[in-house]
């Protein structure tokens, strides 16, 4: 059975980066006009936020057999083995990953491999990894 959850995201996050983004086109504007310059400015941040918007917006996890794939934005896919799974926890790493929220867990996996997630549904996404890999250490909900 496959089963898809949706990545938690941190909207504060998106907003901030927007206006990040945009800022400095109002300023260009506002100082200058509608100048090359400008118009460079705005033809490299507009598809660079829309790249980052896809990824805040389409990052998922899905369980499906033994396998954890993890998809995030256009680029990236991760497979992960259930049963190499040793240990769930949460973190407050800002480490680059795929979880476009602050409220993250960490995965450990393989012989020192770990990734760090943001599912929305954090115990139901541990109690289904639990029941393919019941030695899972869990740290995030009562067993």
């Amino acid at each position: 059975m496959i089963k898809k959850y949706d990545s938690k995201v941190s909207y504060a996050l998106l907003i901030a980066i927007f206006f990040l983004y945009f800022v400095p086109i109002v300023f260009a504007i506002i100082n200058t006009g509608f100048v090359k310059g400008t118009i460079v400015l705005i033809a490299i941040l507009i598809p660079s936020y829309l790249f980052i918007l896809n990824i805040f917006l389409r990052t998922n996890y899905v369980i499906d057999a033994d396998v954890l794939k993890i998809k995030c934005g256009l680029l990236y896919n991760k497979r992960i083995n259930i049963h190499e799974i040793k240990k769930i926890s949460k973190t407050n790493s800002l480490i680059s990953s795929p979880a476009p929220s602050f409220d993250r867990i960490e995965i450990a996996y393989g012989k020192f491999d770990s990734i760090i997630i943001s599912p929305k549904d954090k115990v139901t996404f541990v109690k289904d990894l639990m029941l393919i890999n019941p030695n899972i250490t869990n740290h995030i909900t009562k067993n």
